[in-house]
């Protein structure tokens, strides 16, 4: 898939607002070290979880709007549960299934497998605060499915907190050390799920031979993520790639090949092809422009430095690559 020629425009809500312009900052700048990247990566989620809550909900990953229908009539909220059943339909992921949802952030994903499938998850994620917020909201949802006045939740033996049909726990861990931290589960899980967080990984190629090692044979690996167009020249990868890199705190971004590469490469196989739905998804940065022109939001990033004023100007970095194609997002999954 070769990226759009076209240059850089603005487009529909992409207009330089009064609110940007006073927090205007110099894009795509580079990173340091990648564990310096890391360390900004835990304090940025540890400190705008909260925001991205009341933001996006608690589904922090787009929405898909899969025909014109959807577009003009479902919420962010329906798209991004959307995503989840689109990525359920390409993987097979079957109910009752052991899961360990990757990059979990505030526990969506996780709670709504367990509820509506049945699934056992185990949600990891980088931030501290994220599990602390995963699992206060867990517990605020099993709370409901409560009798009587006593509406205390309890975990279990191993941590978990039941919901619905299924049950779910929390735990604090960088995604790059799971084949170390669950060693001893090696071979046990039915699904590996993982979306929108591989392009915040310094090593991609470790987090493949990891989903290996801990998926049992037949498991799956179901992967959604952004990606930059292929065959991009300079003009383009300065314009529309380098600012969503330096904003949204990424290392270098990744082909849809590269990624399929990384699996067989780790012995898996592809058992859905990339699915580019970059059409289908960026209605999300389109509502998400319009959501953060909020000057309480402006003020909480400036007072963060550099990194959340480059983090809210990336919006339309990302609005602008999804405009000229070169800026993808697409789902894929694989099998051991």
């Amino acid at each position: 898939m070769a990226a759009a020629t076209t240059q850089p425009t603005q487009t529909g809500q992409d207009e330089v607002t009064d609110l940007s312009k006073q927090y205007d900052t110099p894009m795509g700048l580079a990173h340091s070290t990648m564990q310096a990247l890391k360390d900004r990566i835990k304090l940025h989620y540890d400190l705008a979880s909260d925001y991205y809550l009341n933001l996006w909900g608690e589904h922090i990953h787009h929405g898909y709007w899969a025909t014109d229908e959807a577009k003009a009539r479902d919420t962010k909220e329906v798209a991004q549960v959307n995503l989840i059943r689109l990525l359920l339909e390409i993987s097979k992921v079957s109910e009752g299934a052991r899961v360990l949802d990757t990059g979990c952030g505030i526990g969506g994903t996780s709670r709504f497998l367990a509820s509506e499938l049945g699934c056992t998850v185990t949600g990891i994620t980088i931030s501290t605060k994220q599990v602390e917020m995963a699992t206060r909201l867990t517990k605020t949802e099993a709370s409901k499915q409560i009798q009587g006045d006593d509406k205390t939740v309890t975990l279990d033996a191993d941590g978990y907190i039941a919901l619905g049909k299924g049950k779910v726990r929390f735990i604090e861990l960088d995604a790059e050390k799971m084949g170390e931290y669950f060693a001893s589960d090696a071979g046990t899980f039915d699904a590996v799920w993982i979306s929108e967080a591989l392009s915040h990984f310094p090593n991609k190629a470790l987090f493949f031979q990891n989903a290996s090692k801990v998926l049992k044979q037949g498991g799956k690996l179901v992967l959604a993520d952004w990606f930059k167009g292929e065959e991009l020249d300079q003009t383009q990868f300065d314009n529309d790639i380098k600012p969503i890199e330096d904003g949204m705190l990424l290392p270098p971004l990744c082909t849809q090949p590269d990624y399929v590469r990384f699996a067989t490469d780790a012995g898996l196989k592809v058992f859905h092809e990339p699915k580019d739905i970059s059409k289908d998804v960026s209605k999300t940065w389109d509502i998400s422009w319009s959501l953060v022109q909020n000057p309480s939001l402006w003020a909480f990033a400036f007072s963060q430095g550099r990194d959340g004023i480059a983090f809210l100007q990336a919006f339309r970095a990302m609005r602008r690559g999804y405009s000229n194609g070169s800026f993808r997002y697409a789902v894929m999954s694989f099998q051991k």
